[in-house]
């Protein structure tokens, strides 16, 4: 038998996609704005491209994308067929091999126990060229829930866990955002 590396992911692929909304797409573009004119972006987690990746990409950014389903990825590609996308465990990825102006994770964090959140924090750090962005959703509140979609094990370290990690990783909060949806997002800039 076949390991899932989309922890879950691949099973709701096709629930997903039909079911995926813009939340969030107004954040993201926002955000993006801040970034230099046509900066590279890496989406980790990138789902079917919609709404995040189709919102940068409307921004004039390059993005590159991964995500473990490859269902997901498939999507991607016909909606992208030009875009750099890759079908691995974001954990793991081969773009963490190249520097960024932004990196996005929007629903994806807390999906990954505390170790591996922050293990991510650091490999997106190295990632990231100086006075780059990361942006990610997270809830303040230190909480822990199941997922309603693919019915995984979901936490939150909290506001103040996530800000220690960012800075033991060279990592500074400069913005807190709200969506439409009530997803909140932390934008860190990269020091030096």
């Amino acid at each position: 038998m076949e390991v899932d590396r989309s922890n879950g992911w691949e099973a709701v692929a096709a629930r997903f996609v039909a079911e995926r909304s813009s939340i969030g797409a107004a954040t993201v573009r926002s955000w993006s704005r801040a970034l230099p004119a046509s900066p590279s972006v890496l989406d980790l987690g990138c789902g079917c491209g919609v709404p995040i990746s189709a919102a940068l990409m409307a921004e004039g950014c390059h993005v590159s994308a991964v995500d473990a389903s490859p269902s997901m990825v498939a999507a991607y590609r016909q909606r992208f067929p030009q875009a750099r996308v890759a079908c691995e465990p974001v954990e793991k990825s081969s773009f963490f091999n190249s520097t960024f102006h932004g990196i996005v994770a929007v629903g994806l964090l807390f999906l990954l126990p505390a170790d591996g959140q922050r293990a991510l924090i650091r490999r997106v750090s190295a990632a990231l060229q100086p006075g780059g962005r990361f942006l990610f959703t997270a809830p303040v509140q230190a909480v822990a829930w199941k997922d309603t979609m693919m019915g995984g094990h979901c936490v939150s370290l909290g506001d103040e866990v996530y800000r220690r990690a960012l800075a033991a990783a060279g990592l500074h909060v400069v913005g807190e955002f709200v969506d439409e949806g009530e997803n909140h997002y932390y934008d860190a800039c990269r020091m030096g």
